[in-house]
């Protein structure tokens, strides 16, 4: 008999099957039992996570749950609990079941007896006795653990942890509550964590040694090698109860090695320059790294003076390096020094003090990484970072510009027609109006080239035509004295472009050229087949590998300043005088050769002339001629829906197409020209549709109004033709994009085209 009664959890729903249970075990004498009863298995499982029980008999059928569902649901919760089920006479297949699924016995209600009861009460006094039997040895396990050197950790029978010891828990940084169960896995450094699940797994399947080497990641982001070990623990009949496992820390071990193993590989196989010199500079050690920065070998810089090979003159930054590292041990900076070819570059350099056994300061450990072309990366970053974030301003002003100069380019085309018997002073000022607006437009074009994402009419264009073209107007219009000459391969391979923006291109390169040259020079227009490869690739943020063509621009003039250099790409930026320079000429150059997948380098030294280099990716295929220019025809009164936000627009919009016989209707938003539409879908020829609108924008009304009418046709237009807002329209089944500020030719062209 136990010495403290059994505790007997009894699941039933019926009042009669309670009562006789309570009968049967107080017949019982030799077993002593407290037996506690609920009727829902939701009860019983509530109970379970607040109090433990030696036994539980559980009826499979109750009113919350039925069948073998009901002892799976309860065998998940409480598995080390022996479980007998009951059942009526016709479910012993039910029963047979559960048992199959883990039960220990079963009753059969009506069928139960004294002697039956004593049998499945042996369960649980069996189950008290182990747990006794178990918590006695857990308790001298842990009293020696405790103690014990080394990390100790146990597991019961599935391998879950149930215990750590102090140091195992001060090696892996977990609490004893976080290293508990399958929590000590994320203790694991992420690394080896795959590995030592699979060896663990295994050791538990197959019995396969566990002994292994691996990281602990704490919670603080130390790294602590351990050497684990594991060996199964088993019960007297050769069951096995658990495993007990060790992990010795072998950090500094690991730490030692690892350091011996960096100092053999830096010595060998780095690519930094390491050296050695003595306290008079004069080199002990140079390494291969050395040899293969600065250009010297290890006998021809032996006993040499460092400040002598690396330095015309030593620098006061090398003096106060020298100073710090004598008082402090060490100092780390960015030095300039030169190589044997007289290269100049920029190094990362670490000096650190070497003092003898004795402690007196022997030699200086210097290790130099070449961080020259880190910093030419850098700076093409940053200032592509800039330019950008200029992009981005101007081309949201130039988009508000575009509404402003919309209906100003129309109307001063429309007053003509309104007053054609005005006087010729009158004639004049609508001349200078029209003008004075194309003018502005053509500046705000200028800023979107710069913003990129910019694209006119795109065909496969012959650089050598063009430049050909462009090298006659020079000749033509620029001073004798400057001289023009061409230097152009005969195989050049074919862009795909926008023929006005490349001549722009050009243009603006050599006007430039041109006025950094007031005594005269020559300029030359060169033009190359080049396949980009990797290593320039990397070179250059922009670049991409393969085939482009090359196109440089130099002159023999003034030169460009460092400090101007950094900054001639920026929109407004000039060091011209005023009235003889927007500062937009090179910002537009980038821009658009960027929106054709290109990129732009220059060279250029005061005094010594300017190259500017312009790489555009080459294609396949065979020129394309251009197509003629159509004159505008006038309408038929064929219906036009206008849609913009910007009244002036529209109503300028809808006098210019009434003036070539075309009827009009107009909408201010998204929501009202889909209202418009969807009442005359039948009577409108065509949309002319605005894509950036409040309350409702165009790309949403034109998806919209082709749900409505797949057949519908729509122009679409904008301040900022970007390319992500082309690409919208065209998934959207625009095929035509009006570009603001148009012009009433512009508008008719394009309205012409839609319609026929």
């Amino acid at each position: 008999m136990a010495e403290t009664p059994i505790q007997v959890l009894l699941v039933e729903d019926n009042p009669g099957d309670v009562l006789l249970i309570q009968e049967l075990l107080g017949e019982v004498s030799s077993v002593d039992c407290q037996l506690t009863s609920v009727e829902l298995l939701d009860e019983a499982l509530q109970l379970l996570e607040r109090e433990s029980f030696d036994i539980i008999l559980l009826d499979l059928s109750l009113p919350d749950s039925n069948g073998l569902e009901t002892f799976i649901n309860l065998h998940n919760q409480v598995p080390a609990i022996p479980i007998i089920v009951q059942t009526g006479l016709n479910d012993e297949t039910l029963a047979m079941r559960a048992m199959q699924q883990g039960a220990q016995d079963y009753l059969v209600k009506g069928q139960a007896s004294g002697d039956l009861l004593v049998r499945c009460m042996r369960y649980a006094m069996e189950r008290q006795r182990a747990e006794e039997a178990l918590r006695q040895s857990e308790e001298r396990f842990r009293s020696l653990s405790a103690s014990a050197p080394i990390g100790i950790y146990q597991t019961n029978a599935d391998g879950i942890c149930i215990y750590t010891n102090d140091l195992w828990q001060e090696i892996s940084g977990l609490t004893l509550a976080e290293s508990l169960g399958d929590a000590w896995v994320k203790g694991i450094h992420p690394d080896d964590r795959e590995m030592v699940v699979a060896a663990w797994e295994r050791f538990l399947k197959n019995g396969d040694e566990f002994s292994l080497e691996f990281r602990f990641l704490t919670p603080q982001g130390d790294v602590r090698w351990v050497f684990g070990r594991a060996t199964a623990m088993q019960s007297e009949g050769g069951k096995i109860i658990g495993y007990v496992g060790v992990n010795e820390d072998i950090s500094q071990r690991k730490q030692a090695q690892e350091k011996i193993r960096e100092q053999a590989a830096l010595l060998d196989v780095t690519t930094d320059a390491i050296f050695v010199r003595d306290l008079e500079n004069r080199i002990l050690f140079w390494n291969k790294g050395a040899e293969h920065i600065y250009g010297w070998q290890e006998s021809e810089v032996y006993g040499k003076n460092t400040s002598e090979l690396f330095y015309q003159e030593t620098p006061p930054e090398v003096e106060a390096a020298l100073l710090a590292t004598m008082s402090r041990g060490k100092w780390q900076g960015e030095l300039s020094k030169l190589t044997r070819s007289g290269n100049e570059i920029l190094v990362e350099s670490r000096w650190t003090l070497v003092r003898d056994e004795q402690g007196k300061p022997q030699s200086i450990l210097t290790v130099d990484t070449d961080i020259t072309e880190k910093k030419q990366l850098e700076s093409q970053f940053f200032r592509t970072q800039r330019l950008e974030s200029i992009g981005t301003l101007a081309s949201g002003i130039a988009h508000d510009l575009n509404n402003i100069l919309t209906p100003i380019l129309a109307a001063s085309q429309l007053l003509p027609m309104k007053f054609p018997d005005a006087d010729e002073q009158s004639q004049h000022l609508f001349e200078i109006l029209e003008d004075s607006t194309k003018r502005a437009a053509d500046l705000v074009k200028q800023v979107l080239s710069f913003a990129r994402g910019v694209q006119g009419k795109r065909i496969h264009l012959q650089m050598r035509h063009l430049v050909k073209e462009l090298a006659k107007i020079l000749k033509e219009t620029f001073p004798k004295s400057i001289e023009v000459s061409l230097d152009l391969a005969n195989n050049l391979w074919m862009v795909s472009g926008d023929s006005t923006q490349l001549h722009q291109v050009l243009m603006n390169l050599c006007v430039n050229a041109r006025d950094a040259m007031p005594e005269g020079g020559k300029l030359t227009i060169a033009a190359e087949n080049l396949l980009i490869d990797e290593n320039y690739a990397r070179m250059n943020l922009e670049a991409k590998v393969g085939p482009y063509i090359a196109i440089a621009v130099s002159d023999t003039g003034l030169g460009i300043p460092p400090d101007v250099l950094e900054r001639i790409f920026e929109p407004f930026f000039t060091t011209k005088e005023v009235g003889k320079g927007t500062g937009l000429g090179l910002a537009t150059v980038l821009g658009i050769i960027k929106s054709h997948g290109g990129f732009v380098n220059v060279y250029s030294e005061s005094g010594q002339g300017t190259c500017f280099k312009v790489y555009l990716p080459a294609v396949e295929g065979v020129e394309t001629q251009e197509e003629e220019d159509l004159q505008p025809l006038i309408g038929n009164g064929e219906l036009i829906l206008i849609v913009d936000d910007e009244s002036s627009i529209t109503d300028i919009t809808q006098a210019s197409l009434e003036a070539y016989n075309y009827t009009t209707m107009t909408a201010s938003d998204g929501i009202e020209a889909i209202a418009v539409f969807a009442q005359h879908k039948d009577k409108i020829h065509a949309v002319l549709m605005d894509m950036m609108m409040p309350s409702l924008d165009g790309l949403t009304a034109i998806r919209t109004m082709k749900k409505i009418n797949p057949e519908v046709k729509i122009i679409a237009s904008s301040g900022l033709m970007s390319s992500s807002k082309l690409a919208e329209a065209k998934a959207a089944g625009i095929k035509v994009f009006l570009s603001k500020p148009y012009t009433v030719k512009e508008l008719l062209h394009t309205l012409q085209q839609v319609i026929d």
